[in-house]
């Protein structure tokens, strides 16, 4: 159907946290940007084509109209994405379309797309093949809910669906390895053997980057740090060299909003300060290590250890024990300045018990994650997803255990898990964890491997068209309804 380099083809993969989209053969990203967006409630008869501060003018309570109270009207979302989001608006709400690694909200989804295809790339999707990264976890509705929108609205010539971990792996050269992918919103280690994912070796946790930076803000503010959102604030000068902050009333920001800009200095904090322990963390040998200093943007600072003011804040043992966490979820439930209700659950529970799904419900960022087993540490799922392989594909796994994803580059992980997983693996077993010393390459390890197999000539009779998609959505209906015939797709 194509031909090597000529067919221009545009790979695109939608995290829990960014989107990453560009061309193949490429070997960075051309478009990344945040995956969650604005949405505003708006009646249908809202004119859009009217400026966006007409629009907002006309929001205003001084005018006495009530855009948010739609009882008697029909409404539709107005979406603001990438840098659309920054700017604040009055009653915006801060939306992501995944949940537990699956996409949950396709309106969203959409107009990520469309503003990646339109306003990034400055490209016609009709005339270039995508390929999309998918979750290892993926259902086949899921699979064909994207396959839809991008024959149906964007009517791309051709379409190839793959698995996150399988481009992983081809990013690293490799048809066979284990892939420990930790993104914003959970962590996956999945098992990929001659260039597939193997489904029963799939192992999740909701603990990612989005925990480990909710678990900072609630170190920080259990020290009486006050993040404040770059948006609530401006700096006055009062004299030459010196600023004084004055604080910006917006009563109509939503929390999503608020909490979304306190996330982003948070993780901030979290990727600049924090490494992983050498060994697991233990509160007493770490209560004097030397501390890391970070300037918030409003220019406050406190000292962590001795709360006094200074020009920033000092982060000590906090910085080793928030990252641990990866490896000992336990942690999270010790941290009685972490969850609100952990005094009550520990009054009846030592801290070295596991979870049980009470208190899974109380971890911040985790909520809906009842079963317990979902909540385990790096070392443990890596073991559970090889033990789940065949026997003979085991020993090649364990040595080529790849890691992948933004909270991948958190320092001394690598070394941490090689070492704990070797510690539990046979005497015999040869223990081998590989990343990127580039933490770019870690971050967009997925869409690399995407550029990389799209840009290859012998994958071009891969590319599935409208046609063959609709040929194979026959095929399995009529497996299910034998009496199906085709003219009734």
């Amino acid at each position: 159907m194509y031909g090597g380099d000529e067919v221009s083809a545009i790979v695109i993969d939608v995290g829990s946290y960014s989107c990453k989209a560009g061309y193949a053969g490429d070997d960075t990203p051309k478009s990344v940007f945040p995956s969650v967006v604005g949405s505003i409630e708006q009646a249908e008869d809202t004119d859009e084509a009217k400026p966006e501060k007409e629009a907002d003018s006309a929001s205003d309570p001084k005018n006495g109209s009530k855009p948010m109270d739609v009882d008697k009207a029909k409404t539709k979302r107005k979406f603001y994405v990438g840098q659309e989001l920054e700017f604040r608006r009055d009653h915006m709400e801060v939306i992501s379309p995944m949940k537990d690694g699956t996409v949950m909200d396709w309106d969203v989804v959409d107009n990520i797309w469309n503003h990646a295809f339109r306003r990034r790339l400055l490209i016609n999707p009709e005339e270039h093949p995508m390929l999309i990264a998918e979750p290892s976890i993926n259902s086949a509705q899921q699979r064909e809910k994207a396959a839809e929108l991008m024959f149906e609205k964007y009517k791309v010539p051709a379409l190839f669906l793959a698995k996150n971990a399988v481009l992983t792996s081809f990013a690293s050269g490799r048809a066979t390895s284990l892939v420990v992918d930790s993104g914003g919103g959970s962590t996956v280690v999945s098992a990929v053997h001659d260039g597939y994912v193997l489904q029963k070796s799939v192992a999740t946790s909701p603990i990612g980057g989005e925990f480990l930076t909710d678990c900072m803000m609630k170190s920080l503010e259990s020290k009486g740090v006050v993040i404040r959102p770059r948006y609530s604030f401006k700096k006055k000068e009062v004299s030459p060299g010196d600023y004084k902050v004055v604080d910006l009333d917006f009563p109509n920001t939503t929390d999503s909003y608020r909490l979304y800009h306190m996330r982003a200095i948070a993780s901030d904090i979290k990727e600049t300060v924090c490494r992983v322990p050498d060994t697991p963390f233990d509160e007493v040998a770490y209560a004097n290590v030397p501390t890391t200093s970070y300037e918030l943007p409003d220019g406050q600072g406190y000292n962590l250890s001795m709360l006094h003011l200074s020009r920033t804040i000092e982060v000590g043992a906090a910085r080793f024990k928030i990252p641990d966490i990866l490896f000992n979820p336990f942690l999270s439930q010790e941290q009685n300045k972490f969850i609100a209700s952990v005094d009550a659950i520990n009054n009846n529970n030592n801290n070295n018990k596991a979870f049980c799904p009470k208190q899974v419900g109380t971890i911040p960022g985790i909520d809906g994650f009842g079963d317990s087993t979902s909540i385990r540490g790096l070392p443990r799922m890596v073991l559970e997803s090889v033990n789940r392989c065949d026997v003979d594909i085991r020993k090649e796994l364990l040595s080529s255990i790849l890691l992948s994803g933004g909270s991948s580059s958190i320092l001394q992980l690598k070394d941490r898990l090689e070492k704990e997983v070797l510690e539990e693996s046979p005497q015999n077993a040869r223990v081998k964890v590989l990343a990127s010393g580039n933490s770019t390459e870690r971050r967009f390890s997925v869409w690399i491997g995407g550029s990389i197999l799209a840009s290859l000539g012998s994958f071009q009779q891969m590319w599935f068209s409208k046609a063959e998609m609709c040929n194979s959505l026959l095929s399995r209906l009529q497996s299910m309804y034998p009496g199906i015939k085709s003219s009734a797709i």
